[in-house]
């Protein structure tokens, strides 16, 4: 590891800006983080809208990692941009008091986010004439009518379930990256005092940690019971899908990045051609290495053995804790986007002054800007796939169909992202030097 460093180039032109002390004027950002983040956004929406055939296409179905990936990475560096310098400059407990803050923030984005959809999904059954129960689709019903535990026996009110919603003890599937976002937020403090003693100490409680989150390779150890996780639902043993204590590990590697911590790789040929190997290799192991097998594209095989090389090795794919390869084949994909960025993102941004360059430049700075406000477009867009579901079970999913809902949702992010942008820029205040 490097020696620790207040902040690494990036995070420092970030510092500096007015944007980061919290004044007006022009903010300097690296455009690679926004823009990368952006692009998660848009492929996060596409994935949680119900029937969506581009979903059979996104970078998750090519690979083992997919936008989660993207969303908590960027979400690391982001944070040691934003709370990093509180760090340095105003002491532990204030850092600390300023991560509880966007915690709090957080916590209630995923309040009410769970309580908007679970009303949506409620008013859409109580008009009973549609085909599909909407709150069975998102196993919403223990939040209406309590539940009873098949293998438990344990009995659970609406009330029971009220509670824990609210404590975080069920969670729903559908909403689980933001506790386990929170979660990991919670860790930073005691990341930010482990990097005052000692890096290398830092680095072997991140990896411990993560390894105590591997059910799996713990059950080949034989040491099952010691699995790290935190309950999902009080009346049975479902886990967090996002187990935090494994997804801490991307978080903080972003983290340490952004920190100058972890020195950023060289740009070599051999490097680039091992990340495009790494890359490549997953493929034939993916989705749609499963499809290809299935449908018989490269002819018929007795079985699938993709599908059973995926159950053999699940400890390693597994996304609930985040497993190894998960993690190898992301940062070899993150080498590649950081390679093809260039320095600074410099190859993001349009050069001269054709028609396409300049349509290129306006496309970049739209999707940076989602970036830019991602948890408000996360949040909105969790509930925009459910209303997109909704419709298309009622007007279809024609190709034509699905596509023109999906164009839609992008531009309902698009004008989210900048009205809260717009919002955070206090209109309302007169300029500076303006009379009063």
């Amino acid at each position: 590891m490097a020696s620790t460093s207040p902040l690494s180039q990036a995070a420092e032109s970030f510092a500096a800006s007015p944007a980061a002390s919290g004044t007006s004027g022009v903010t300097t950002r690296d455009p690679r983080l926004d823009f990368y983040r952006g692009i998660a956004m848009f492929i996060i929406l596409f994935a949680h809208t119900p029937g969506n055939f581009f979903t059979s296409w996104i970078p998750a179905r090519w690979g083992f990692s997919d936008a989660t990936e993207i969303f908590v990475f960027c979400s690391g560096m982001a944070s040691a941009i934003a709370f990093g310098r509180t760090f340095d400059r105003a002491g532990w407990l204030l850092g600390t008091a300023r991560v509880a803050y966007r915690v709090w923030q957080v916590y209630w984005a995923h309040i009410c986010m769970f309580f908007t959809i679970a009303m949506m999904v409620a008013w859409w059954d109580s008009f009973g004439i549609f085909e599909k129960n909407y709150i069975n689709s998102l196993n919403l019903v223990p939040i209406f009518e309590g539940r009873t535990g098949s293998t438990t026996g344990i009995v659970t009110t609406t009330a029971d379930n009220l509670i824990g919603i609210f404590s975080l003890t069920y969670v729903p599937n559908y909403f689980d990256i933001l506790p386990m976002y929170m979660a990991i937020l919670v860790m930073m403090p005691v990341v930010m005092a482990l990097s005052r003693v000692n890096l290398w100490l830092t680095a072997a409680v991140i990896a411990t940690v993560w390894l105590f989150a591997q059910r799996g390779l713990l059950s080949w150890l034989g040491a099952e019971h010691l699995w790290l996780s935190l309950p999902a639902e009080p009346w049975s043993e479902r886990h967090w899908f996002f187990n935090p204590f494994g997804w801490q590990l991307i978080f903080f590697t972003g983290f340490a990045f952004m920190r100058g911590w972890i020195p950023a790789p060289p740009v070599k040929t051999w490097l680039i051609a091992v990340a495009a190997v790494i890359v490549v290799a997953n493929i034939p192991l993916s989705n749609i290495g499963v499809r290809a097998v299935n449908q018989e594209w490269f002819g018929a095989f007795d079985g699938n053995p993709v599908i059973e090389w995926r159950v053999a090795n699940k400890p390693f794919i597994d996304k609930s804790g985040f497993g190894l390869l998960r993690y190898v084949h992301f940062l070899a994909l993150a080498y590649l986007a950081w390679v093809a960025a260039g320095v600074g993102g410099h190859r993001l941004m349009s050069s001269g002054g054709s028609a396409l360059s300049d349509a290129w430049g306006k496309l970049v700075k739209i999707v940076m800007k989602v970036g830019q406000q991602s948890l408000a477009v996360f949040v909105f867009s969790m509930v925009f796939a459910r209303i997109a579901g909704f419709t298309m079970d009622q007007i279809g999913r024609e190709t034509g169909t699905v596509v023109m809902v999906n164009f839609v949702g992008v531009a309902a992010l698009v004008a989210v992202a900048y009205f809260v942008g717009w919002i955070k820029g206090t209109p309302w205040k007169p300029a500076k030097g303006a009379a009063a």
